[in-house]
């Protein structure tokens, strides 16, 4: 361990004032114990001069003994790699997580009474393999040598996928979120962001935006020199089982907050419901991978039978150019939304209650792609929407190879056809769903005294309700 003073660039909280020269008579007995249990070879008088050896050592002693005692642990630990979510899980292994109380997501709070009220400490600067970073806890008084104090709170996050697709980077923001809205909307100074214990430097601009919509502030992410030393934390919040025990009553009080404060975020506090007799239905396109092999045709269907339905409108959209409020907006505006599997189907979150999902799928995936093929119609359950089922396209080239992975590869990216009878019938049925559902939600708005045009009271109320 380096023995030089500690450069911190804010210096460890140690007081300065005279009382602090009787920290080691109140807590030195409590520290030889914690030493001593730390490394039991340790004798209990470690002090060099024989003749004060019943005394405790002078605090510069004491203090240098418990920087030495700090032990760094990866933060990746490969003993969990056959299955790294077990248990405490492979991300900071030694350390339980718990939840708040039944139904809520799983944390690691630290400063904490179980961990002796030491702080969290990272050593991180590997972007490619997490073992080789790393993770320790120290107590405030004796923080490690060469070490940076950050004030406030951290956002601590990892995260199996990644923060740039977008329904990955949902799952990840979601505990988060809640944690926010169950603290009394406080907001993180910081994140530190990892994948497998890996350092991530940052996320996509659509998951970037929604953290901050939904955490209340501005997302730092440290990185750069700061990430390439130790940094010890005031307080953190760690997440690494996205949002594993929230119960569903949860999932959806956050989906609310997300969609209350996104749409206010974006401008659009007097948007949402439309007009009384209109049907606002999106067919939200996709290029390339699992995209329609005739757009065209798809899209006259679902206009043919629009065109039968009085106040009904389409729009035909590709989201990959829009902006985050581009697609808050597009979503405030839809009732309908019809669009092949894909991270696209994640701004479903930002429509209003109750709105129908119609999803796509090209051939294969059924047999094949397990229950992640599932995730947007738990994703619509969840934020309280309409999930109106799944086509899938059983037409198209058969997979030449007997490998079940090697099949799913060979049609996870395929395009999908259309049957136009289907989708008419379908189509057809959902729209004659909506209208029903509008009318009996405007009747209901018109006689609570709500505005025909405004979102339902409660929704904004919502937004910002923490405690």
């Amino acid at each position: 361990m380096n023995p030089n003073p500690t450069s911190l660039e804010q210096k460890s909280p140690i007081p300065k004032c005279s009382s602090f020269l009787f920290l080691p008579i109140l807590l030195g007995p409590l520290i030889l114990l914690q030493l001593q249990s730390l490394n039991p070879s340790l004798p209990i008088s470690f002090c060099p001069n024989p003749s004060i050896s019943s005394h405790l050592c002078n605090q510069t002693t004491l203090l240098s003994m418990l920087r030495h005692s700090i032990t760094f642990l990866p933060l990746k630990d490969l003993r969990f790699s056959h299955n790294p979510t077990a248990g405490n899980t492979w991300f900071m292994s030694s350390l339980p997580d718990s939840p708040d109380s039944v139904g809520e997501a799983y944390y690691i709070r630290l400063p904490s009474n179980s961990t002796n009220n030491r702080l969290l400490c990272i050593s991180a600067s590997d972007p490619h393999d997490g073992s080789r970073n790393s993770y320790a806890l120290a107590y405030p008084e004796a923080l490690p040598y060469n070490s940076t104090f950050l004030p406030g709170f951290t956002f601590v996050s990892d995260t199996f996928y990644d923060y740039n697709n977008l329904w990955h980077g949902l799952a990840a923001l979601l505990p988060f979120a809640r944690w926010h809205a169950a603290n009394g909307c406080a907001s993180p100074e910081r994140w530190f962001l990892f994948h497998w214990g890996e350092v991530r430097k940052g996320m996509g601009m659509w998951v970037r935006t929604l953290a901050e919509v939904s955490s209340g502030g501005k997302v730092r992410v440290v990185e750069g020199g700061e990430a390439a030393g130790v940094v010890c934390f005031e307080e953190a919040v760690v997440a690494r089982r996205n949002d594993v025990g929230m119960s569903n009553e949860r999932k959806e009080e956050v989906y609310d907050l997300m969609r209350s404060r996104a749409r206010i975020y974006c401008g659009l506090e007097r948007k949402g419901g439309g007009n009384l007799g209109e049907i606002r239905m999106t067919l939200l396109f996709r290029v390339g991978s699992r995209s329609f092999k005739n757009e065209t045709a798809v899209a006259g269907v679902f206009e043919r039978e629009c065109e039968r339905v009085e106040g009904c409108r389409v729009r035909l959209v590709r989201s990959s150019n829009l902006t985050f409020c581009e697609q808050v907006t597009l979503m405030s505006e839809t009732d309908i939304l019809i669009s092949p599997h894909g991270a696209q189907m994640t701004n479903m979150i930002f429509m209003d209650k109750n709105s129908s999902v119609m999803e796509f799928f090209p051939k294969g995936w059924l047999e094949l792609a397990g229950g992640g093929q599932y995730v947007y119609r738990w994703l619509a359950d969840w934020a309280g929407m309409r999930h109106q089922g799944q086509w899938r396209d059983s037409n198209g080239e058969s997979c030449p190879f007997d490998d079940k992975d090697q099949c799913f590869t060979f049609y996870k990216d395929g395009t999908i056809g259309h049957d136009e009878a289907f989708f008419s019938q379908w189509a057809a049925q959902v729209l004659q769903e909506t209208k029903v559902r509008k009318l009996k939600d405007a009747s209901k708005r018109k006689n609570n005294g709500a505005s025909q045009q405004g979102m339902h009271v409660t929704d904004f109320n919502h937004c910002c309700s923490c405690g």
